[in-house]
């Protein structure tokens, strides 16, 4: 029996200044048990041991060096020279768990229909050790609207179907949500699978929770772009960061009524051309939602 052709799958991580983290990275991609692999990695001119750690991989790997303008910039360069049918890319804290690689290279191979995959992920500390699962959900459009569930290092993406859509180099924040928001409002199609295939790291460095403020003003400008409108979810969570500051990962938010009341002026500024809908929503919100937390969308 013939075997399956084996599609060329471009991975492609930018990095600046992770050294720490960078050789766990690299080898979570070179480990992989599936052949067919380019890999390329940006480096935005790091000061550490960045240099000297591409340096001892560099017959297995594909360097690419220069300033960029931050973590997209550096994805949208290494996808310019990327070859392959399959793209992914890998932060270079992140880390792909076995078999991952193949698993989404074998889905888009049997599921001509699909244009993206993206399996389950763990959110992992400092140390790789797993801290809990990443909250990926089956895809729906409207949820997007609301909430990021894709985990982006489990994410596969036909190569065809990227050039279409690419990332935008300017966005460094939500630059992952962006790239799924407008795939999903041109008609990409999206999957997902079971399979763990990915861990992505939380730590104090990292830019969602070190830049918690800037996270979310990212996020709400992005949703007011795309849709016009600002879910109740995401005013809540905002809120929340504005009287307290945790960071809501390691200091999880703690709702109450205090906050749900202060959200209202909030939401109904973040929503100038969609008062009453925002006025609505708020008024429909259980008390529940402020007693258990219900799902709140916290930029991470």
């Amino acid at each position: 029996m013939d075997q399956p052709r084996l599609r060329l799958v471009s991975i492609v991580t930018p990095s600046y200044n992770t050294a720490r983290y960078l050789p766990e990275t690299i080898e979570s991609v070179l480990s992989q048990d599936y052949p067919a692999i380019e890999y390329i990695v940006v480096d935005a001119c790091s000061t550490d041991e960045t240099p000297a750690i591409l340096e001892r991989y560099k017959d297995r790997l594909r360097v690419i060096t220069g300033k960029d303008k931050g973590p997209s910039d550096g994805a949208y360069r290494g996808f310019l020279e990327a070859s392959g049918e399959i793209f992914a890319w890998l932060n270079a804290d992140d880390i792909f768990l076995p078999g991952a690689i193949r698993a989404g290279a074998e889905y888009l191979g049997a599921h001509p229909e699909v244009d993206v995959v993206y399996g389950e992920g763990y959110w992992i500390d400092e140390n790789g050790a797993v801290i809990r699962r990443y909250p990926t959900l089956p895809f729906d459009a409207e949820t997007l609207a609301r909430d990021c569930f894709i985990c982006q290092p489990s994410a596969f993406i036909r190569a065809s179907a990227y050039r279409q859509c690419s990332l935008d180099p300017d966005i460094n924040l939500p630059f992952d949500y962006d790239l799924w928001i407008r795939m999903s409002k041109r008609g990409f199609r999206f999957a997902s699978i079971p399979q763990y295939l990915s861990g992505s790291r939380m730590h104090s460095r990292a830019k969602t929770l070190s830049e918690r403020d800037n996270v979310f003003q990212a996020s709400i400008a992005l949703l007011n772009r795309h849709y016009g409108y600002v879910p109740l979810s995401w005013v809540f969570g905002y809120t929340a960061l504005r009287m307290d500051r945790r960071d809501q990962f390691f200091e999880p938010l703690r709702p109450s009524l205090g906050k749900y009341f202060a959200s209202l002026p909030l939401g109904l500024r973040l929503n100038k051309t969609h008062p009453l809908r925002f006025l609505r929503e708020w008024m429909a919100a259980p008390m529940r939602y402020v007693k258990n937390g219900l799902k709140i969308s916290t930029g991470l």
